[in-house]
C-alpha cells in the first residue's frame, strides 16, 4: 500500500522538519554505546533549556506524552495522598484519572469549556483541606484554552503542595518557564510543537518532586516508570559515567528528538514563540474571511491549537474527509464539542504562513462545495 503524504494540521502529530526525519535514518548504535550516551546527555541539556529549568532530572521518557504524565503521577502520589486537579477540558479529566489510579484521593475543580480556572478556587480548596499535589493542564487541547500558571504555582507552594503541569501541547510553542513558574514536575510530548515523531514523553522533575519520590512510604506501583530505576540509566547527575541498563531506549526516536531540540535552539525560543503567535493570527484572519470563528474566547486562546466553530448546515465529517482526500488533516471536536467544532493545529514546522495558506485555500474550496 502506498503511504499517503499528509499536511498534518490537527492536534498532533505535526509534520517534522526534514532534518528531523533524516535523523531517524542515521545508523543505529547500541543503547549503551558511548556515542549514544553522549546524545542522551546533549538531549537532557537541550531539553532543560526548552523547559526553562535547571532540573537535572529532565529526559524524554521512552513512552508517549501520556506515559510521561503517568510517570509523574505514579512517582509523586500513593494511597492516602490528596490531589487537587483543575479541569478545563478532556485532558484535565485524564490527569484526575491518572492521579486516582496512583491511589490518591482526587478533588476536582471544573470550569466551563473554553474557560480557565480562577486561581482563587485553588486557594479556597487548599484552605479547606491540604493536598500533596495540585495539577493543571497548561494548554487544553480539547478546547484551545490556555491556563495561566504562575499564580497557581505560588498558591500550591504556599500551602505545601507540589505543582504539576501537563504542557503536552504548549512546550516549545509558548513559554512554559518551569523554574520561573514554580513547576515541580511537568510532562509533554515529542510530536507537537517540538516537532519530532510520536513516541517520547519529555518530563522534568524539580528538587521537591525528587524529594517526594524518594520519601515515599512504599515503592511506586510500576517498574518501567520508577524514577529511581530510570535515572540509573539516564544518570543520577551531570556527567555520570556509569549507566545501568533499564530498558532498550528507542535510539532512532531519540536521534530525531535530539535534532528537533537543536533546531529549536538554533531558531531561538523567543523567535519560535513569536512564529507560533504570528501563525495563529494569520490563521484567524484567514478563517474570518471564510466566515468562520473560533470557539475559545480571545483572552484564553492558544496560538498552536485553534478550535473552530462549524457553521450551521455544514457536514463536519464530509469536510474533514474531503480535506484528507486532498492531503490535509484537521481534527474533529472532542467530547461535548464533537460535531460542533474542528481543531486546527499550528505546531513546530507547520506554524508557517505558506502551509496555513494551503490549508485555507483548500478549506475555502471544500466549504463552497459543502454549501451547495
Amino acid at each position: 500500500m502506498l503511504i499517503p503524504e499528509r499536511l498534518l494540521m490537527g492536534p498532533g502529530p505535526s509534520n517534522p522538519h526534514p532534518d528531523v526525519t533524516q535523523a531517524l535514518a542515521a545508523p543505529l548504535v547500541g543503547h549503551l554505546d558511548p556515542y549514544f550516551l553522549q546524545v542522551m546527555d546533549e538531549t537532557m541539556s537541550n531539553l532543560r533549556v526548552v523547559f526553562g529549568t535547571d532540573n537535572h532530572h529532565t529526559i524524554p521518557m521512552s513512552a508517549t506524552g501520556s506515559g510521561g504524565l503517568e510517570t509523574i503521577m505514579l512517582n509523586m502520589l500513593e494511597p492516602g495522598d490528596e490531589a487537587v486537579v483543575g479541569i478545563i477540558g478532556y485532558f484535565g479529566h485524564r490527569l484526575a484519572a491518572m492521579a486516582s489510579k496512583a491511589g490518591a484521593t482526587v478533588r476536582t475543580l471544573e470550569e466551563d469549556l473554553g474557560q480557565v480556572i480562577d486561581p482563587g478556587r485553588i486557594q479556597a480548596e487548599l484552605e479547606k483541606k491540604p493536598a500533596k499535589l495540585v495539577a493543571v493542564v497548561h494548554a487544553e487541547t480539547s478546547t484551545g484554552a490556555c491556563q495561566p500558571l504562575e499564580e497557581i504555582g505560588k498558591i500550591a507552594h504556599d500551602h505545601g503542595a507540589l505543582f504539576v503541569v501537563d504542557c503536552v501541547t504548549s512546550l516549545a510553542g509558548m513559554p512554559v518557564d518551569v523554574d520561573k513558574t514554580g513547576i515541580d514536575a511537568a510532562g509533554s510530548c515529542s510530536q507537537k510543537c517540538i516537532g519530532s515523531p510520536p513516541g517520547l514523553g519529555p518530563v522534568t522533575f524539580g528538587p521537591k518532586a525528587i524529594e517526594a519520590s524518594n520519601n515515599r512510604r512504599r515503592t511506586p506501583p510500576t517498574w518501567y516508570f520508577d524514577l529511581s530505576l530510570l535515572f540509573q540509566y539516564w544518570g543520577e547527575s551531570d556527567g555520570a559515567k556509569d549507566r545501568v541498563f533499564h530498558h532498550t531506549a528507542p535510539v532512532a526516536s531519540i536521534y530525531a528528538f535530539h535534532r528537533a531540540l537543536q533546531l529549536i535552539l538554533e531558531e531561538g525560543l523567543e523567535n519560535r514563540y513569536q512564529r507560533h503567535r504570528d501563525a495563529h493570527c494569520h490563521l484567524v484572519s484567514g478563517l474570518e474571511k471564510l466566515g468562520l470563528s473560533l470557539f475559545t474566547p480571545e483572552a484564553h486562546r492558544l496560538p498552536m491549537l485553534n478550535v473552530v466553530n462549524i457553521p450551521d448546515a455544514i457536514d463536519d465529517v464530509r469536510v474533514r474527509k474531503t480535506l484528507l482526500d486532498r492531503g490535509i488533516e484537521i481534527s474533529a471536536g472532542f467530547g461535548p464539542l464533537q460535531g460542533k467544532t474542528w481543531r486546527i493545529g499550528l505546531m513546530g514546522y507547520n506554524a508557517d504562513r505558506k502551509r496555513i495558506d494551503i490549508l485555507l485555500g483548500e478549506l475555502e474550496e471544500v466549504l463552497k462545495e459543502a454549501r451547495k
